[in-house]
């Protein structure tokens, strides 16, 4: 007698419900296929890998570079334009909310302590010259065949009836030398570095302090100064950066007083020529008054 029990064959029906039907596999199908994405980036940034596409990659802002020393930017903005000679043609405007006026004038520099500016145009003020030899620094006025001394109290005034001052022009404050720096920190507006300058105790001058934002490249993009109470007196931006002689350098400048609204002055140049050939007796009160 045949002991062994009997198998049931399913019927269609249990079948059925073994496998699943066709909405059932269907459903277990994406459920699968899900889990094997999200297994698939979670493995992928585990390992560190980059799962955003090209286009969001693209967007993803760099990593900062490291900030530049303060020995650095400070050699950079006082060196700037500075050379064994430099030979410029510039042009200022004057912009106020009655009128604008531009002057071209030509400019020698030699070091840190020798400068002559000559306006060649507009014709009733041509000739006009300024002298600074060190500390010193004469105005030369053709109209009455004149030369007159700047005394150090008028260093920070208007230079010909501009935003920019007499020290502006002949660049006769040195950041090593009359300040006390600090690199704040990153900038994004615009991008680059702040940097915090303090005048040193007893600086004779019309600015508290001066912040400065730099690019990765060291030159200045704006200038934020602050007078003696602190308050923020003038802004400059740096534009138009271009390579002179191997050198990059700002050349074109807007500056806007913070208290005279509708005010300001663009310096732009039109040429520079660094380490030319200039002789010292480009500085001379002699050659100052008969050249001029």
């Amino acid at each position: 007698m045949n002991t062994t029990p009997a198998t049931a064959t399913p019927t269609p029906s249990a079948r059925a419900v073994a496998q699943g039907s066709p909405r059932e596999l269907g459903r277990r199908r994406f459920l699968a296929a899900s889990a094997s994405v999200v297994t698939a980036t979670l493995l992928a940034t585990a390992a560190g890998l980059d799962t955003l596409p090209s286009h969001a990659r693209a967007q993803t802002p760099p990593a900062p570079s490291s900030p530049p020393t303060l020995d650095a930017i400070t050699a950079r903005l006082d060196g700037l334009y500075r050379s064994t000679g430099t030979i410029a043609r510039i042009e200022l405007t004057v912009v106020t909310p009655r009128q604008s006026r531009t002057l071209r004038m030509q400019s020698w520099a030699r070091g840190e302590d020798r400068a002559l500016i000559v306006i060649e145009a507009p014709a009733r003020e041509a000739g006009t010259a300024t002298l600074r030899r060190d500390h010193n620094l004469w105005n030369y006025l053709p109209r009455i065949s004149r030369t007159m001394r700047v005394p150090p109290s008028m260093m920070l005034s208007s230079w010909m009836g501009s935003d920019f001052t007499n020290d502006d022009l002949t660049q006769s404050s040195s950041y090593r030398r009359d300040f006390t720096g600090a690199v704040v920190g990153p900038s994004t507006e615009p991008a680059g570095w702040l940097v915090r300058y303090d005048a040193r105790e007893g600086t004779v001058g019309l600015w508290r302090r001066v912040e400065m934002v730099v690019g990765d490249d060291l030159v200045p993009r704006l200038a934020r100064h602050y007078d003696r109470s602190m308050r923020l007196a003038r802004l400059m931006r740096f534009e138009d950066i271009r390579e002179v002689d191997g050198r990059r350098v700002p050349t074109r400048f807007v500056l806007e007083p913070q208290d005279r609204e509708g005010h300001r002055t663009e310096m732009r140049y039109l040429s520079i020529d660094f380490d030319a050939d200039v002789p010292e007796s480009t500085f001379s009160l002699t050659e100052l008054e008969r050249a001029h």
